[in-house]
């Protein structure tokens, strides 16, 4: 409680960390070391706005046992609504078996890979909501497509972490991430494009 008041933000303590006595004492560090500290499994959720050049803005931390599994994606990350990306080629997966069938998938406009926590994007002139959707279906997250800009993307990202090719998109889009700092881990619970006036979440 009294962290919780001191960073502005949720704390959650898993069931079986309500009744733990914590004793310890430390200064100068930054937040994810000293919260390390606290318990045996720590995350934090974060809002990062891609143009905005700020650090990355805490949402909620969990405190929880080692053996307790991952809070909800949705305890402080929640969405109102999801796009929904609609397309008619259903050969999407499948790897393609004669060079002709290969020079087709490589001409398309927009291609995305995601393979081992990296992402490649090849997009041609193509308008930024339908490659974050495209993105948001690959990895398997919600995208809250807001409005509608006029951004178009041309560019080529191979193999590149997540978070560093959302970032090299656009300036407009909000990512909500999951650091499990026992595990050295970061993932992507959401994306968001929303009108630049709209920065903050909803609820903060």
């Amino acid at each position: 409680d009294a962290l919780s008041k001191r960073l502005k933000i949720p704390v959650f303590l898993g069931p079986s960390m309500e009744t733990e006595l914590i004793s310890t004492e430390f200064s100068e560090l930054t937040l994810e070391p000293a919260v390390q500290l606290l318990a045996p499994a720590v995350y934090i959720d974060y809002e990062i706005n891609t143009g905005s050049g700020e650090l990355p803005r805490p949402l909620g931390i969990f405190f929880y046992a080692a053996n307790q599994g991952e809070p909800p994606v949705t305890a402080v990350v929640r969405g109102t609504t999801q796009s929904l990306l609609i397309e008619g080629d259903t050969e999407e997966g499948i790897e393609p078996e004669t060079e002709e069938e290969k020079k087709k998938q490589e001409e398309q406009p927009l291609r995305v890979n995601f393979q081992n926590n990296f992402l490649s994007v090849k997009s041609r002139k193509q308008p930024l909501a339908l490659v974050l959707l495209k993105i948001g279906e690959h990895l398997g997250i919600p995208v809250d497509v807001q409005y509608q800009p006029a951004e178009v993307v041309d560019l080529e990202l191979n193999k590149m972490p997540v978070e560093d090719a959302i970032r090299r998109l656009s300036p407009s889009v909000q990512m909500f991430v999951r650091a499990d700092l026992t595990r050295s881990e970061r993932r992507l619970l959401r994306l968001v494009l929303a009108e630049p006036a709209k920065t903050a979440q909803p609820g903060f």
